[in-house]
């Protein structure tokens, strides 16, 4: 079972709806902004862990961010394959112990390019596409590269696009879920041309779900 963590009700699962669907991939959406419990994650498969409006240091206004950072952190300790994206990627970032910085000057919105490092290139999420590839950003804070983390992706406007921390755990400031329709109701922003993210959705797909498998053990 793939499990979603949803940060923020205007920031659905989007396009991965659709291609887990198309893909057989039995998920589940847990909306801790709701009031859901997060599970145990050593019974499950995978975690994408979505972004939303808050920064993870908005923990007074968005309480729920405690429990979102423990889950994470635990999905870590556990090994379970995780994918955080954009505010996602930041609460990895976070948890494992990086800087985030608020309103950071590297802020992006819109239709931007990004370069794959040389272990980016290599990286089994990345490394059959381009090694400049077109993405859709949409924030304000950005991440530091965690001690034992690995850059995967750059660019001239924010250095750090992406990161890889050990086998399991990926964080992409980018945002490639994002639908004509979701940008439509000002979850994201305006339309944009989508194709480089549904590619990137491809790619993702046959890798993550072969190793959806839920680990031995978790202490």
């Amino acid at each position: 079972m793939l499990l979603v963590v949803q940060n923020d009700p205007r920031v659905p699962l989007g396009t991965y709806a659709d291609y887990l669907a198309e893909a057989g991939a039995p998920f589940r959406t847990i909306r801790p902004y709701a009031g859901e419990a997060l599970p145990n994650p050593a019974g499950i498969g995978a975690v994408i862990v979505l972004g939303g409006a808050m920064g993870v240091n908005d923990v007074a206004k968005y309480p729920f961010l405690d429990g979102v950072k423990d889950f994470i952190a635990d999905t870590v300790a556990c090994k379970v394959p995780l994918l955080g994206i954009c505010l996602g990627g930041q609460l990895l970032a976070h948890v494992l112990g990086a800087p985030v910085v608020c309103n950071s000057p590297w802020g992006e919105k819109g239709t931007l390019p990004v370069t794959l490092t040389v272990p980016g290139s290599a990286d089994p999420l990345f490394r059959e596409i381009d090694r400049r590839f077109m993405t859709f950003q949409w924030h304000n804070d950005s991440f530091a590269i965690p001690n034992g983390g690995e850059l995967l992706a750059s660019s001239s406007t924010c250095p750090n696009q992406a990161f890889r921390f050990g086998a399991n755990a990926t964080a992409p400031s980018f945002t490639p879920k994002s639908t004509v329709r979701s940008s439509k109701t000002g979850a994201v922003g305006p339309p944009k041309p989508w194709h480089a993210a549904e590619i990137f959705l491809l790619i993702l797909l046959p890798v993550l779900l072969p190793i959806m498998q839920p680990p031995t053990a978790c202490f």
